[in-house]
């Protein structure tokens, strides 16, 4: 089992940047495919971003060329780098393991707004 705690999360004006971390707990942590997720009110919770154990990234391309997903698997953490936020970057973002046992943590809160 692996536990997730997302921090980084905040107020931020259009334009700004954020980064978001994922500090996991156990050992295998470097063996597993990571994703960042996000939920907007009333909206479904989308993928935006994944890193595979060998560090190949996709991106939703809402986000293409402003994100960037990374991760330190000597730290047990992934990291979400956000550049020129929108508005409709608002959300609770989320990191989870790509695997379908994988528990989802608690969530940061993100706000982009003037």
């Amino acid at each position: 089992q692996v536990q997730l705690v997302e921090s980084g999360g905040g107020l931020v004006q259009p334009g700004g940047s954020l980064r978001l971390s994922c500090a996991a707990s156990g050992s295998i942590f470097s063996s597993l495919a990571m994703g960042w997720y996000r939920q907007a009110p009333g909206k479904q919770r989308e993928l935006v971003a994944s890193i595979t154990s060998g560090g190949t990234t996709s991106y939703v391309d809402s986000v293409k060329g402003r994100f960037t997903i990374s991760r330190d698997n000597a730290k047990n953490t992934v990291y979400l780098q956000m550049n020129s936020l929108k508005p409709e970057d608002t959300a609770v973002y989320y990191c989870k393991a790509l695997r379908s046992w994988a528990t989802w943590g608690p969530g940061t809160q993100v706000t982009v707004s003037s």
